[in-house]
């Protein structure tokens, strides 16, 4: 391991090492961790939080001097829990509403690296019409009245992304009939005429256009927006800012291992079905997600997230939370000014 190496060395500053196997080049800009920590980590399983993975399976985190020990969960509200029983030190979860209410109550963690990001175009989540309605309904702001539906209950990503797209006809939730569908299902819906519009995700968005019966409406709705991020309990973050960087550090680097065609390098494609519930293809042959090799957390999107959520109702407060309560940006600040921008 690098820290071996370090150790013998007595390195105590920047150093530039060659990853036997890669093209890459991994920049240990502070010396490991002696003796290492350990990390504990929650995780939903999807691409969204990849570099985690990469981190991983790559030796990152090892080579810092961190023992990360991964764990998957069902849901972010599993892992949540974990961070407020102090169970776990990080959890990767999506930004939902109950967190906004737990913000506003005091919950004591904060997003301190973002997952992946929304593609900045041909984005998979598409604001579908039914075929047969495109003579009578030529912009969203036509669907006054009508049928709309989204998989997510009330507050979910999905009511967040069909509100998006509601806006670009001045409409809110509360002008449309809103119906919960799940993903699968929908395209059978346009196809019996039950619903008007809905948001689907990928593939089930392909499947309807190509069967004829759905048309897109809007595209594209928040290109780079953060839904999912990297969470650290309170302890974490203020109690152990040595480990919360060179965490970050691991992640930020990861994530400059997956630019480009390097997204799909066999060894950061181990490392994705390593932790995943997907197959290789499916995998190559989707739109990739936006890894921002520079971590920086998007406050403006995260900030509009909030006011979506609460302007429809879905949060137990009025007024717009003060966002220094949510986001800690030191770590990936301090790790762009060692690694230098990219």
């Amino acid at each position: 391991m690098l820290q071996t190496m370090l150790r013998t060395l007595g390195v105590a500053g920047l150093l530039l090492l060659s990853v036997y196997g890669s093209a890459q080049i991994i920049e240990l800009v502070v010396p490991p961790l002696d003796p290492p920590a350990l990390v504990e980590v929650a995780y939903v399983p999807i691409m969204k939080f990849a570099p985690l993975y990469v981190a991983a399976e790559r030796g990152l985190f090892d080579d810092y001097g961190l023992n990360v020990d991964i764990n998957r969960v069902s849901s972010g509200t599993e892992a949540i829990a974990f961070l407020s029983e102090g169970r776990i030190d990080v959890g990767g979860i999506a930004i939902v509403t109950s967190l906004w209410n737990g913000w506003n109550e005091g919950l004591d963690i904060r997003v301190f690296a973002p997952g992946g990001l929304e593609p900045l175009e041909n984005s998979p989540t598409k604001f579908l019409l039914r075929a047969d309605l495109a003579d009578d309904v030529t912009s969203v702001a036509d669907l006054a009245g009508r049928t709309v539906s989204l998989a997510g209950g009330p507050g979910s990503g999905g009511e967040y992304l069909a509100s998006k797209a509601l806006e670009l006809g001045n409409l809110t939730i509360r002008d449309v009939n809103i119906v919960q569908i799940g993903n699968p299902d929908m395209p059978a819906a346009f196809e019996n005429g039950s619903i008007d519009a809905g948001l689907l995700g990928s593939p089930y968005a392909d499947a309807a256009i190509e069967a004829g019966t759905a048309v897109p409406l809007a595209e594209d709705l928040v290109p780079g927006l953060m839904t999912v991020a990297f969470v650290g309990s309170g302890e974490f973050i203020n109690e152990r800012p040595e480990v919360a960087l060179r965490f970050t550090l691991a992640l930020m680097q990861a994530a400059r291992l997956m630019q480009g065609e390097d997204y799909l390098a066999d060894d950061n494609m181990a490392a994705y079905l390593s932790y995943v519930n997907a197959d290789e293809d499916a995998i190559r042959n989707s739109t990739p997600i936006v890894y921002d090799p520079n971590q920086v957390i998007p406050a403006d999107g995260l900030a509009d997230v909030e006011r979506v959520h609460r302007e429809n109702g879905r949060t137990l407060y009025e007024e717009p939370i003060d966002l220094s309560n949510v986001i800690e940006t030191s770590f990936t600040e301090e790790a762009r000014a060692l690694l230098g921008e990219q």
